[in-house]
């Protein structure tokens, strides 16, 4: 099996480490990540005629590990583009482990999800992984327990049609006792209070970042993911790159316009 790894933390991050030891098990990896932190890309691309640095940073039987300076989508083209020429096509792009939560509307803006988006747009089985903790030294020991099991079973059990991508969030290890795998529906919810001031810049700027604090929507039922991760569960949940609202599209289609 050819398996394409990728991951919007960075290449020296260690969860991509973790997840190309795992992933050894099933076949070829091949490694191809962004240089630099890519946390909230979702699937952007690396566009404006800049350029794009790539480098091989190791090889060995099994393994091959580079960088580009890019997106995680652009990581993702560029492997079909320049890597995987011809016929010699990935199965599979896996894409983690991310340090945090792609849960809920986290899965809106996340680069790691954005990877296995452009996965699945060319056809691809494109797989997300996440653990609810942003600790850069993260324990993923349940993940290296669990996941090859749930790689296993979602690739014997392909989905019925082009499109799909699957987001796996893990809890964190020694917050909850982990209860199981369930698969889930996307939850949602919002960000508040999302700017911090941090003073006064150069020439009269104003300098903030970015935080917030997550309003949990009314509307969820149990089996947001979300949810299901606060309680310990493992969830698995099935998006798709179609957007269509078909319910809203069969009633625009009553009107006349």
């Amino acid at each position: 099996m050819n398996i394409l790894v990728t991951n919007d933390d960075g290449i020296q991050a260690k969860g991509i480490r973790v997840l190309a030891d795992i992933m050894r098990q099933f076949g070829q990896v091949t490694v191809i990540a962004p240089k630099t932190p890519q946390s909230g890309m979702s699937m952007a691309v690396s566009l404006g005629g800049r350029t794009l640095a790539y480098k091989e940073l190791h090889r060995e039987d099994g393994l091959s590990l580079a960088y580009l300076d890019a997106t995680p989508a652009s990581c993702v083209k560029f492997a079909l583009n320049m890597i995987f020429t011809g016929d010699n096509r990935p199965d599979v792009v896996v894409s983690g482990i991310n340090h945090g939560s792609n849960a809920a509307s986290a899965a809106c803006y996340s680069g790691t999800l954005g990877a296995v988006a452009e996965a699945a747009l060319n056809g691809i089985p494109g797989i997300g992984v996440s653990v609810h903790t942003t600790d850069p030294d993260a324990d993923f020991s349940h993940v290296l327990r669990l996941f090859p099991d749930i790689f296993r079973k979602l690739m014997e059990n392909p989905g019925p049609g082009y499109g799909t991508y699957y987001n796996i969030n893990f809890p964190e290890k020694d917050e909850v006792r982990i209860k199981g795998v369930k698969t889930a529906c996307q939850g949602s919810g919002r960000w508040v209070k999302e700017f911090v001031s941090l003073g006064d810049g150069q020439d009269g700027e104003k300098l903030f970042s970015m935080t917030g604090e997550f309003i949990d929507d009314v509307r969820n039922t149990d089996m947001a993911d979300h949810r299901l991760l606060r309680k310990g569960y493992v969830t698995i949940v099935p998006h798709k790159i179609d957007c269509t609202d078909y319910a809203e599209y069969e009633r625009l289609g009553k009107i006349v316009f």
